[in-house]
Parts: structure tokens; sequence; C-alpha cells
């Protein structure tokens, strides 16, 4: 049940398909309940399985002023015990029917996820139901998560990975909400009082804002009745504070955080283009050319394979409700950190500058068409693409037009998405020893508890 980071989000999977393309190209129906819940569904009778995702808008990007950690703590505690049930018992009830229930919050925001044996989906649900509806944030409970929470938290004070995320998201974002941590700091996290958690679940966990995306053997109708059970009770209207759109911020920025540690951790990004951005796919596809994640990818064979500077580099778009970026990360010695963050930053110029080859374009589409449905393995998986779509304001029938939009991409679009990407060159963070970072000036942080 924890929290999705920023850098990298992770779906859990559950059964295998034996077909995964011709699952995922399944026919995808838009239900709606007799209480009026939607949901995007999928019937698939190949295991017994049910896999639900969803979300309601909020997030960490709700959370009080001064009380980062808020959202955070709720998707900790909502399961721990509701209704009738304290605890112990809700959770012996998940365990007896091998049932999985998972809570989350994203910046923008707040998410859970179902998976259970099709015999199992009404003990299942309703349990989905009391968490929703009537959590009990028992004192003693409360602060056994804080207390697991704030263990969390000053064990990052050492982690150079965490110190260059917070570091760069303070970098990009300042006192935006987008700019602090979901999981709270440590001055946060003490304040928050049970009455702010339940102020943050009467304000966002309604039905104004919930996507669903239901994926297994179940039926329309069932479904439907199962939907108005659990949600059907929920507040018909959220209250949420506006969040203002941003841009990140404008590099070239660098900072450093010396910290004791044998190897040091650079992060980099920029502000990137938005989901609904007409340059969004050209930008996905020449983002995985640069620093997709693969071993084909530029800054992987530049700093790893020809320098031998570091294990592993990526680079990946996020984007967000009110804003957009591209980040990426990598690890290396302190003495040749200055020569890794050089490299970085040539790579990034030199593709803003020429833009990808006709080869590498060919390449990154074939590799990307292939890839996504390969990568729909699992009922769990789809099932959190399909709510992804629904977040992003796409057409039910996306999972079909995908590839087409990735073929229609042309090398001129690439080197415009490019550009725009990479024009401007980094905000990068350095956490390690001291040492040479780079050529250029550098903001000097000290580590702290935060």
């Amino acid at each position: 049940m924890r929290q999705i980071g920023l850098l990298v989000a992770a779906c859990l999977a559950m059964t295998v398909w034996t077909s995964a393309p011709a699952r995922a190209a399944a026919k995808i129906q838009h239900l709606i309940s007799p209480g009026g819940i939607e949901a995007w569904f999928v019937q698939d009778a190949t295991v017994p399985i049910v896999a639900m995702e969803f979300a309601m808008s909020g997030g960490a990007a709700q959370d009080p002023d001064g009380k980062s950690g808020v959202a955070n703590m709720v998707a900790d505690l909502i399961d721990e015990g509701s209704g009738d049930l304290d605890s112990r018992t809700f959770h012996e009830r998940l365990e007896r029917r091998a049932i999985e229930l998972n809570f989350s919050v994203s910046r923008d925001f707040f998410r859970g996820s179902l998976r259970m044996l099709r015999d199992d989906k009404d003990e299942a649900f309703d349990l989905l139901r009391m968490s929703l509806s009537s959590p009990h944030f028992d004192g003693a409970d409360v602060e056994r998560i804080r207390t697991q929470v704030l263990s969390g938290l000053k064990r990052e004070t050492s982690n150079p990975s965490a110190l260059a995320s917070r570091k760069f998201l303070e970098l990009a974002y300042g006192d935006h909400p987008y700019g602090r941590p979901t999981n709270g700091n440590l001055q946060s996290v003490p304040r928050i009082t049970v009455a702010d958690l339940k102020d943050y679940v009467g304000r966002v966990l309604t039905r104004e804002r919930l996507k669903i995306a239901v994926v297994g053997d179940i039926d329309a109708a069932s479904l439907g009745r199962l939907l108005d059970q659990t949600f059907g009770g929920l507040p018909a209207r959220s209250s949420l504070a506006p969040v203002p759109d941003i841009d990140a911020a404008q590099p070239p920025q660098r900072a450093f955080i010396p910290l004791d540690v044998p190897q040091t951790v650079v992060t980099f990004g920029g502000p990137g283009i938005k989901r609904s951005d007409p340059d969004f796919m050209p930008a996905f596809v020449v983002n995985h050319i640069l620093g997709g994640g693969s071993l084909s990818s530029r800054l992987y064979r530049e700093v790893r394979e020809k320098r031998g500077l570091a294990y592993s580099v990526y680079e990946s778009l996020l984007w967000m409700d009110h804003s957009a970026m591209f980040v990426g990360n990598t690890g290396t010695r302190a003495d040749r950190a200055g020569e890794t963050v050089d490299a970085v930053t040539s790579e990034v110029r030199r593709i803003a500058e020429e833009g990808p080859t006709k080869q590498e374009l060919d390449e990154a589409k074939s590799y990307l068409k292939g890839s996504r449905m390969l990568s729909l393995d699992t009922s769990a998986k789809l099932a959190g693409a399909l709510l992804q779509y629904q977040l992003d304001h796409l057409p039910i029938d996306y999972i079909e037009r995908r590839n087409a939009l990735v073929d229609a991409v042309t090398l001129e679009d690439a080197k415009r998405a490019a550009q725009r990407l990479w024009g401007h060159g980094l905000l990068t963070v350095v956490v390690g020893r001291a040492s040479q970072t780079a050529t250029e000036p550098a903001i000097v942080t000290p580590a702290k508890a935060n």
C-alpha cells in the first residue's frame, strides 16, 4: 500500500496471460452502473481473477501548507481498521482470501488497486468499501504509521538518491505543491493530526472525479452492482484547493549536496511537454532514443559503454495535471562526477541541436510499438494502463490507435521535440563527496534532515 514516488512508478502483477497482445486487444467497454458509476471494463475469463485500479483527483497536492505527508499517511492508514473491524481483523480477512488491497498517492491522485479471485469478489469489494467510507484512524494506528514514516524519512537523510530527488523538485518547483515531497518531511509529519486525515478523506475521496478500470472474470451486471455498493455511498462532490499550472524552472542550474557516501548520485532534468501537447508523442519517441532505459539509448552508450562512468543511466518524461518535466539519474565515483555530468550535458546538447538519425527513429518506433503490447501481460497491468489513459483524458480506443500515432512521428517532429525538451540545458543536482563536480559553478547545499 505505499506511496508512488515521483521518479519511479511500479505496477503489481498477479496472473500472467498466455497471449498478452490478444488480451490487450480485447474489447474495452464503457460501463455505467445503475447508480451512475462509470468504469472502463474488459471481461476476460481466461483465469478466475478480477483486477481493479481506481483514482480520485487530489493527491499530495492537496496536503495543507506546512503539513506535507497528509495524503501519504491517509494511504497508509485507510486500511488499518474500518467499519466494524479493527486493523488486525481487517488484514486477517484480506489474507484469508489472498485479497490484494493497496492505496498510494501521486501528486495529483489518490489511487487504489484491488485484486482477488473471482469467487471472493463480494468480500473484496466490501472491504474496499469500508476502507473508503469508514476508516478508523485510531490513535494507536496513527502513531504506529507515523513512526514508520518518520523512520523512513530519517533514512532518506543519508540516502543520496532521496536527497537528490528532493533537491531536484525544490529546484524545479520551489514552493509550489509539486515541490513538496509526497511523504512529507521530518518537520511536517509530526504536525499531522487525526483531524487533518479526516478532512483530507472528506475533501478528496468522492465520486466527482473518480476513474475506474476493471479487467477480469466478472460480468457487467455483477460489476455494476459491486461498483454501486463500493463507491455509491461516497460524497458526490470534492472540495479541492486550486493548484496553479507551473513550468519547471528554466535550466541551466546546478546544485551540489555534500554527503560522505561511496557513490555520487546525479539527478538531472528540466521542463517537459504535457500529455495534451501535440508534440507529446514525438517527445516520447525521441526521449526513448536519448535515455529511455534500453541498452541502445544514447546516454547508455556514451556514459557507460564508451566511458565506463556508470553502471546505469536513464532519463524519462513525467507529466502531471499542472506541469511536465523530464528527469534522469545516474551514479558514479566521486572523482568522476564532473566527467559524468559533462558527458550527460554534452549528449543532451547534441540531440537538441542535431536531433536523432532516421535509423534511430525507425528503431525507436519499432521497439515502442512492440514493447507496449507485450508489457500488458497481466490483468493488473492492463487495468493500470486503462486507468492511466482515463487520467490522461485519452479516448477509450487509444490502445488500438497508439501504434499508428507512434508511426506517424516524422524526423522533423522528433527534431522539433528534441529542441523543445533539451535546447535550454539541464537542471542538475549532484549528491556525494566533495570534489570538482563539473566545469560550471554550483549552488552548494548542506544535507539536512528534511
